[in-house]
């Protein structure tokens, strides 16, 4: 199976920020962002393999409140790619229109899943890494996902054998 740039699978997507996305203090809410990021993950899998299903939303980190009458810019970016799976790393920043000032707002790593015609995981082509910057993020990528491995599987032996699991 022939491989797949980063550079092929990168996209960017604004979206204005209305009232009714917001609470009362003005700021968007968090569910709102989410929805985005999802959305702005979205045309990464798909340049890359056609139909997924995202099985982790992991990760989402926000730095600052989002503010509504301002531009939600997010930009993503394909980090890796396994055997099924691949991830994908969403930056959203804030943009006042009037003067132009950006904040970032919020960070989000997405896993998708390949699927098949029945719905079964299927094999993804794989990531052709050509600069620093790729390596270095698909390497933190790998990470995050070993991590993610052994949460699994602590939450499986948890469900077989819950006096092994620990509680808040």
């Amino acid at each position: 199976m022939e491989g797949k740039r980063v550079r092929d699978s990168h996209a960017v997507m604004a979206q204005i920020m209305n009232p009714f996305d917001a609470n009362p203090a003005g700021n968007v809410h968090g569910g709102v962002i989410m929805k985005l990021i999802d959305t702005a993950g979205e045309p990464l899998q798909l340049a890359h393999k056609g139909q997924c299903s995202d099985c982790f939303s992991g990760s989402i980190g926000f730095s600052l409140p989002p503010f509504y009458r301002r531009l939600g810019n997010l930009a993503s970016s394909l980090n890796f790619v396994g055997k099924t799976s691949m991830e994908v790393g969403i930056r959203v920043d804030s943009e006042n229109l009037i003067t132009g000032e950006r904040h970032h707002v919020a960070s989000a790593y997405m896993t998708f899943v390949a699927l098949n015609s029945n719905n079964r995981p299927m094999p993804l082509p794989p990531l052709i890494l050509e600069t620093d910057d790729e390596r270095r993020r698909n390497h933190e990528a790998e990470k995050r996902r070993e991590k993610r491995l052994v949460e699994r599987t602590k939450e499986k032996e948890c469900q077989l054998d819950s006096t092994i699991c620990e509680f808040l």
